[in-house]
């Protein structure tokens, strides 16, 4: 039985970042399992808060006035960014397959282990200044909830969180 890696992101998974996580198992023979939460619920202090600790001043203004989307456009955002993210993986040469997910996407997470053969999880993230230094953002919570390894990358990068 091939083990599954289930990766959850809040955005599509670049070249980069599916290059970043599966350079981390070598030629292991691996599946992927993506989760893309269709979030309606963006925590826009804590987003409007990143954009300025990290100098990003239009980025934080935009935040603050575009609101939060419908569940229609969260939905439909999220759905490409879960195809986007799975051919990703599949151009990589990898089987992969995905779900979107409720807004918080640790119950997703617990069912997903709970019905066996995930090996590990990746959460692929922005640096979230807020939720990343008070230990509450989507890794940190799986990591106190969950029975396997989760590691924390940040997108764009191959910085752990």
């Amino acid at each position: 039985m091939t083990d599954t890696i289930l990766v959850l992101t809040e955005d599509t998974l670049a070249t980069t970042d599916v290059q970043n996580i599966v350079n981390l198992y070598g030629d292991e023979d691996l599946a992927f399992q993506v989760l893309v939460p269709a979030d309606t619920e963006q925590n826009l202090l804590g987003a409007i808060f990143n954009h300025l600790g990290s100098g990003q001043f239009k980025e934080a203004w935009e935040t603050a006035t575009e609101g939060v989307p419908s569940r229609t456009e969260a939905t439909a955002e999220a759905s490409e960014q879960l195809a986007t993210s799975i051919a990703e993986f599949e151009a990589a040469g990898y089987t992969a397959s995905g779900t979107l997910v409720e807004e918080d996407p640790l119950p997703a997470l617990r069912s997903a282990v709970a019905g066996g053969g995930i090996r590990e999880v990746v959460v692929v993230t922005y640096p979230n200044i807020v939720e990343d230094t008070f230990h509450r953002d989507w890794a940190s919570k799986a990591r106190e909830e969950l029975q396997v390894p989760v590691l924390h990358l940040y997108s764009g990068t191959s910085e752990l969180g």
